[in-house]
């Protein structure tokens, strides 16, 4: 049986290749293997002098190793380079965070109850030089293009008083967002370390270099044909419509300047922190460092290793869509959420209206306030009576508490823009998606879905320049598709869910003591205080 050419003897060949493969990459540097000695080694060494790992970080030459923070201010970024500065405060070191009031106050609890010892510098924001009304400090706030530029200047213009401020708390080291990219010139003049913070995957930047080193993208006849990227450890095939625009064309601009400064940053800093696991993606990582010509400190997920609780100004109330969830079948639910940036047009809505009614799924669906939905002129009639009068869905508005919805029995698949700290949490929570990528690097984060076998597509074949989606509407059927695809009990469909609780469990050893994630964190610390 195994010496001959059926099908199944093959099946078993390739997969004994792949098992060589994996266990070589465990013995590498960077590999579990690898990264359980080298933690079973620091444990012995610690032991064996009496002392604990903490108070060594802590009293190198009296003084604690202090590591200012510098997030972007958008939730996306913020909140994941906030969740490295509470990891970094647990392991003994002095952390400063710097930001503006308005964005203070949306991790200001998280950062009271974690009860390290975290320093929150606020600077007052530009409002009035970039012409945006008081208050308007993040991208989560903005309601019109107009507002974004704003507040992009108005980012521009705080560089000024974070240098003065810098120069005044003389760090040991920074850790700046990949939009600060100015941080690696300041380290150079104080003589510190830099580290740059990018809130994505690895393969999205492996992807991005093969795009540009290969340009598979002009060597198709429209932007509707499908393209092969090569370079990559997988066969991931995209069209151009999904494609941002300084890859298809040579972008101006006051963005696509920064987003040149960022890559010309990356040489220059001591090294780059993404928020991802290495089991989850060890070939691009691999990759990766062929490419950079460094090790990226992979040390996801971020909310799971710094056991980040949701907050919210009534976080002591049980939010009431939890309760909602409470009476429904368990693995029932599609939680439908496109972010707080991804705003569409009455017209998208029905359409998704239409397809959950058609498909007679379950919902708890989170309907931006940007939307434009404020009368629900969109929500057709029979969508009314059949769904949401019989219980069967559940529309709501605002801030949600995404984490415990993920983890919830009752929620069987998520349909998400693919932003990636959404994609993270719903890979933790063991929970497979329904793709529907809008903006930014989210088809790349779509691609990764698919490669990992934790996702079904809805079909969205057009990347959108801002968060305003007024076209390429995806129609009823094709959302329908996917969403009897994945709620059935077919055989893809249950591989793919239990493919979900496999990731899941793979994600929860990364960020124990001795995992991946664990380990990067902790060898990272360790190389810092050896500069301090």
């Amino acid at each position: 049986m195994l010496m001959n050419t059926s099908r199944e003897s093959e099946n078993i060949r390739s997969r004994a290749k792949d098992v060589e493969e994996m266990i070589n990459r465990a013995v590498e540097k960077g590999g579990s293997s690898y990264n359980h000695l080298t933690a079973l080694i620091q444990e012995i060494k610690f032991h064996s002098f009496g002392i604990s790992e903490d108070s060594v970080m802590a009293q190198k030459n009296g003084e604690l190793l202090h590591v200012v923070f510098i997030p972007y201010l958008t939730p996306s970024h913020m909140i994941p380079l906030v969740d490295i500065a509470r990891l970094f405060a647990s392991h003994g070191v002095k952390v400063s965070i710097i930001t503006t009031h308005y964005n203070a106050l949306l991790f200001e609890s998280s950062i009271e109850d974690c009860g390290n010892q975290i320093f929150i510098h606020k600077l007052k924001f530009p409002s009035a030089e970039v012409g945006i009304p008081e208050g308007i400090e993040n991208f989560s706030a903005v309601t019109s293009k107009e507002m974004a530029i704003g507040v992009f200047m108005g980012i521009s213009l705080l560089q000024k008083p974070m240098e003065s401020l810098i120069f005044e708390l003389r760090p040991h080291c920074i850790v700046s967002d990949m939009f600060f990219p100015w941080t690696v010139d300041l380290a150079e003049q104080l003589k510190i370390p830099r580290l740059m913070f990018y809130p994505t995957n690895v393969m999205y930047q492996c992807v991005i270099y093969c795009l540009k080193l290969y340009t598979p993208h002009e060597k198709v006849s429209s932007d509707s044909e499908s393209f092969l990227i090569p370079g990559l450890p997988d066969q991931i095939e995209m069209k151009r419509s999904q494609l941002p625009e300084n890859i298809k064309t040579k972008s101006e601009g006051p963005y696509w300047e920064l987003l040149k400064r960022v890559k010309e940053s990356e040489p220059r800093s001591y090294g780059m922190i993404h928020n991802t696991i290495y089991e989850l993606e060890p070939s691009y990582a691999e990759l990766y460092q062929e490419i950079k010509g460094k090790r990226p400190w992979l040390i996801g997920p971020l909310f799971h290793l710094s056991k980040r609780e949701e907050a919210n100004n009534s976080r002591n109330t049980r939010h009431s869509c939890l309760s909602w969830l409470d009476s429904q079948d368990p693995n029932s639910v599609v939680y439908i959420c496109f972010g707080s940036m991804g705003r569409f047009s009455d017209a998208q809505l029905t359409e998704i209206a239409l397809a959950l009614e058609a498909s007679n799924s379950s919902f708890l669906w989170v309907v931006g306030k940007g939307d434009e939905s404020e009368q629900e002129n969109w929500m057709p009639s029979s969508f009314k009576e059949k769904m949401l009068t019989n219980n069967k869905g559940l529309i709501v508005r605002g801030w949600m508490p995404q984490l415990k919805i993920l983890n919830h029995p009752a929620t069987g698949a998520f349909m998400t823009h693919c932003g990636w700290n959404s994609t993270l949490e719903s890979l933790t929570a063991g929970v497979p998606m329904l793709t529907w990528p809008l903006f930014a690097e989210q088809f790349y984060n779509e691609k990764l879905v698919e490669v990992i076998g934790c996702g079904v597509r809805v079909g969205a074949e057009v990347r959108h320049s801002t968060f305003d989606i007024k076209d390429a509407i995806v129609n009823k059927e094709k959302i329908e598709a996917s969403l009897k695809m994945l709620m059935n009990t077919s055989r893809e469909s249950e591989m793919i869910k239990s493919r979900a609780k496999d990731v899941k469990a793979m994600i929860n050893r990364a960020v124990e003591k001795g995992g991946s994630s664990y380990n990067h964190l902790t060898a990272l610390i360790e190389e810092l205080k050896c500069h301090h």
